[in-house]
């Protein structure tokens, strides 16, 4: 009976000083880009800029393999629309809000890489006009990436996500493509563990 409780005692001590070293917190800065698919419907094309940005993002990791992941990412960029009757160009900022579920793979000690889907939320608000009201849309995420750690709370993370959602048209018949696009999001930055 003895034993057994030491051997209970010494996987209890165990069991604790692993989850002790098991970082759940995850924050991260990115730099990224914003590069959106041209897509043509109905005689319209809308054909977005490209444009840097940065991403804020939070990590909640249940154990070494599954977490959960909310991001704010910031561009600034112009919608450029064309059709037979003139072209348009309304400069945005773009605000994106996303949660995902994030898987992290199998690997060496030096490379940390995971997938990553979910969904969320991607805002157009037109800058310079009064005119125009901000659209919102849904937006699938996919995506992955790596980690690459420099100290133990500290690591370098090169990701790309993938949005996908309805171009934006800010209400008006003129502008409306009626399409999904999609943006390629690439980004490179710190993640602080703790």
């Amino acid at each position: 009976m003895k034993r057994m409780m030491i051997a209970i005692a010494l996987l209890l001590a165990l069991c604790g000083s692993t989850f002790a070293q098991e970082k759940r917190h995850e924050i991260t800065v990115q730099g990224s880009g914003f590069f959106t698919k041209e897509t043509t419907d109905l005689g319209v094309t809308s054909k977005p800029t490209y444009s840097g940005g940065i991403l804020a993002g939070y990590r909640f990791n249940l154990n070494r393999w599954f977490g959960f992941e909310g991001d704010y990412d910031y561009f600034s960029n112009s919608q450029k629309y064309s059709a037979s009757t003139g072209s348009s160009l309304l400069k945005t900022n773009v605000n994106a809000v996303t949660g995902t579920a994030v898987i992290k793979l199998p690997a060496s000690m030096i490379l940390k890489p995971y997938v990553l889907a979910g969904g969320g939320a991607i805002m157009f608000n037109p800058r310079d006009t009064n005119l125009v009201d901000t659209q919102a849309r849904g937006t699938f995420v996919y995506g992955g990436g790596v980690d690459v750690p420099l100290t133990q709370h500290i690591a370098i993370r090169g990701q790309y996500r993938g949005f996908v959602y309805k171009a934006p048209d800010f209400d008006f018949p003129n502008l409306r493509t009626d399409k999904i696009t999609h943006s390629a999001v690439p980004s490179a930055g710190l993640v602080f563990t703790f």
